[in-house]
């Protein structure tokens, strides 16, 4: 069995016009929720083996307040171009491409892609990613590339707003 955790980057600063899209940094908000999630995942027993994320800023950040937790190394987080604004062949992708090694990978990036990822995989459906939520499945395969056509179980859904 291999899990799969999504993760939307966290609450992002619209302050500044000039900055694209790609380059908005979190506010405060979002600085502040996404070392408390990254903690509720570990509340919850999850062991991190991987971290794919995108490399827009806001992403990237989110990441790294997770490996901060995980004590994961942040120069190993997998920056991955496509997971920014991604379909679901980039998400698939992705996993593919994980090293079989690894029984947990998150993986960081945007709506409205994730949401749709996210609904596609089990029959739990949620109408929106909130920002830094979390998506959390199982799936019956022992290789990631088997993970597109592999069963897959809905674990759970959190988020900063939820009652905990």
């Amino acid at each position: 069995m291999k899990t799969l955790i999504l993760v939307r980057h966290a609450k992002s600063d619209w302050g500044n016009p000039s900055l694209s899209d790609f380059d908005r940094p979190l506010n405060e908000r979002g600085k502040r929720d996404a070392p408390i999630m990254a903690k509720r995942l570990l509340d919850k027993k999850i062991k991190i083996d991987q971290i794919i994320a995108s490399p827009a800023k806001r992403a990237a950040k989110t990441a790294k307040y997770f490996a901060e937790a995980f004590d994961y190394k942040k120069d190993k987080i997998d920056f991955k171009e496509k997971l920014y604004l991604a379909e679901p062949a980039a998400f698939f992708a992705a996993i593919e491409n994980a090293n079989d090694k690894h029984e947990c990978i998150a993986l960081f990036s945007h709506n409205f892609g994730i949401t749709d990822f996210a609904n596609m995989l089990t029959n739990t459906r949620i109408d929106n990613m909130p920002t830094c939520g979390v998506f959390a499945i199982k799936a019956d395969c022992t290789k990631w590339k088997d993970f597109k056509e592999a069963k897959k179980e809905f674990l759970f859904f959190d988020y900063p707003k939820a009652i905990q």
